[in-house]
């Protein structure tokens, strides 16, 4: 899961959790905060709580492909927090709410 759209360390991690600002619903919680750079990076946190191993791997697999298709505004770190009913939710309702999260903190690109 390397690249440039990707939040690849502790450190970027710890810093969005800290100063980023939050919006959630019954499925994810979404922190996100400005990074000065030209593009939007985004990362995913599915803990033990969610599930075992095969429904955290499914689920962060959704998640990646929804995010591929977004089209987000340039400039943001995002991390997504997966709560434990989400790993029992099918691919259209995880979309929509990830839509929604993004609209709300009016993070999605001009062409959407």
């Amino acid at each position: 899961m390397k690249g440039p759209q990707f939040l690849t360390n502790r450190a970027q991690y710890t810093l969005v959790y800290r100063q980023g600002k939050a919006w959630a619903n019954s499925l994810l919680v979404m922190k996100a905060m400005p990074n000065g750079l030209t593009l939007s990076r985004y990362g995913f946190s599915v803990t033990k709580k969610t599930g075992k191993a095969v429904q955290r791997n499914r689920l962060k697999r959704l998640l990646r492909e929804i995010m591929r298709a977004q089209s987000l505004r340039p400039g943001w770190d995002i991390i997504f927090i997966a709560r434990p009913a989400a790993a029992d939710t099918d691919y259209r309702q995880l979309e929509g709410t990830v839509t929604k999260l993004l609209a709300r903190a009016q993070l999605l690109g001009s062409n959407e």
